[in-house]
């Protein structure tokens, strides 16, 4: 049990290195004090540029590669490796505890990003086959609806059905970490599900690609 909590601290923590606070150190900028004040690829890149985001996003997938492939296995010195927990469950739980330490990060006050990168992440470890599902509907939705946050929610709510599409059970660890996750998104992202249920969000597709061409 000591070596189980150990190991989802430790994924926590792999987690809270957000890519856009740690970057932006050696830029000398916090961009959740810029653009819509989120820690995450899309303001990086509405806000610092292509070459910015780009690492943002290398190292917020990477982090929960590390954590998912890395972690479950470990040895920690000290602490017998007897875990109780099926390799399936531990791998699982250490990719959430990673997108739940990008969110609320212990290094940064526990103000992070919104999760999706991280998430993607996790499952091009846990599920590739869920993973090209998620990043096919992110970019389907995107180029359907043109907000970046709705293609994340519906992009996120996919895992599950997909999961569920292809015979899982209801029960079983993938299809309830996608179910989680997809709650987690929707909940990161509630502001901007707020915003457009007020009229007040603006489609930011096109704000995206000019800043790409600007860069």
């Amino acid at each position: 049990m000591l070596e189980i909590v150990i190991k989802l601290a430790l994924a926590y923590l792999i987690g809270s290195a957000n890519g856009s606070l740690v970057l932006g150190r050696f830029r000398g900028v916090d961009i959740r004090t810029e653009g819509s004040g989120n820690a995450g690829g899309t303001n990086a890149l509405r806000t610092q540029g292509v070459l910015f985001a780009l690492g943002v996003i290398v190292i917020d997938v990477g982090k929960a590669v590390l954590a998912v492939l890395w972690v479950p296995g470990a040895a920690l010195g000290g602490i017998a490796v007897a875990t109780a927990a099926p390799d399936e469950w531990l791998k699982i739980a250490c990719g959430a505890a990673a997108v739940i330490g990008h969110c609320w990060p212990v290094f940064y006050g526990f103000r992070g990003g919104k999760g999706m990168a991280t998430l993607v992440g996790a499952y091009a470890v846990i599920a590739p086959g869920v993973f090209l599902a998620v990043v096919i509907a992110w970019l389907a939705f995107l180029l359907l609806s043109g907000y970046v946050g709705i293609a994340t929610i519906l992009g996120a709510a996919t895992a599950p059905v997909y999961i569920a599409f292809k015979g899982y059970a209801l029960d079983s660890p993938i299809f309830l970490f996608g179910l989680a996750m997809a709650l987690l998104i929707l909940f990161t992202h509630r502001g901007n599900v707020s915003r457009i249920r007020k009229g007040v969000e603006k489609p930011d597709f096109n704000a995206l690609i000019t800043r790409l061409h600007k860069s």
